[in-house]
């Protein structure tokens, strides 16, 4: 699966309760998944297409290049 390319923020995986959350409740498996945007950003001086999810871009950790 893919990742943030700065921060390493991979999907998660957990349970997916009912809504009674009773103990006898079935129980399915869920993904969580990063927003990850594919941006051309420069990295160690050469342009190159990076998968970067949205925290890191709105936080200004990448700058973007056209």
């Amino acid at each position: 699966m893919a990742k943030c390319a700065i921060c390493q923020k991979e999907p998660v995986y957990g349970n997916k309760l009912s809504i009674t959350r009773s103990h006898i409740s079935k129980r399915t498996t869920r993904t969580w998944k990063p927003n990850l945007r594919s941006v051309k950003a420069e990295v160690d001086g050469e342009v190159k297409r990076i998968k970067v999810c949205a925290k890191c871009l709105k936080n200004g950790k990448v700058k973007r290049v056209s």
